[in-house]
Parts: structure tokens; sequence; C-alpha cells
């Protein structure tokens, strides 16, 4: 499996579904980008538009994620979470293909 979505991370974002009036087609898209100071950067954002040979579909607590074919050779073994401490709130990805990690908290 490409990447797993926590349990915290899943409540979050139905919160934000509903907060944002969204659709029920509506899914979580995750994907990967060049750059960032751990190697990858990483997009997250509602979507409805699904491409059957170029997109995979998971679903985790009830929250669809789909990942570009593409970007889930990177996101293999990652885990999406939400993480809420000293009044920092966020989603963290535990990626273990970035090449290093750093401590700009900026996600990665």
């Amino acid at each position: 499996m490409a990447i797993v979505l926590t349990e915290k991370a899943a409540a979050e974002i139905k919160r934000v579904q509903v907060d944002q009036k969204l659709e029920d087609e509506m899914f979580l898209r995750i994907g990967v980008m060049g750059g960032g100071c751990s190697g990858f950067g990483y997009s997250m954002g509602f979507d409805s538009q699904y491409d059957h040979a170029a997109d995979a579909k998971y679903d985790f607590h009830g929250v669809t994620v789909v990942v570009d074919r593409k970007s889930a050779l990177y996101l293999d073994g990652a885990t999406v979470d939400w993480h809420e401490s000293n009044g920092q709130r966020g989603f963290t990805f535990d990626n273990p293909n970035a090449v290093s990690s750093c401590g700009c908290n900026c996600g990665h």
C-alpha cells in the first residue's frame, strides 16, 4: 500500500469536508512534488476527478484518498498524521523514502 492516513488525520479531513460543505463525491488527493528540505514536497487537496489508469484509490477510516501512480512510488510506506501541540497544528508526513529530514516544521 502506497500511503496510510491515520485515524486522527482522517477525522480532521472529515471535519474540513463538513466545514467547507464539500460534496460527498469529493475525495482527498495527495501527491509528491520535487523539492522541499527533505527532498520531497507534498500536496493535499480535495478533488473529484479520478482517472482509473493514472490514479490509485484507498479508503482510510471513511476517507477516500487518491494518489497518482507516479506519486505512489515516492509515498510507499508513508504515513500522514494530524498533529496538535503547543498551539501548533497541521498534517505531518512520515515518509521513509525521504532522503533526509529537517527541523523547519514545514510538514516534511
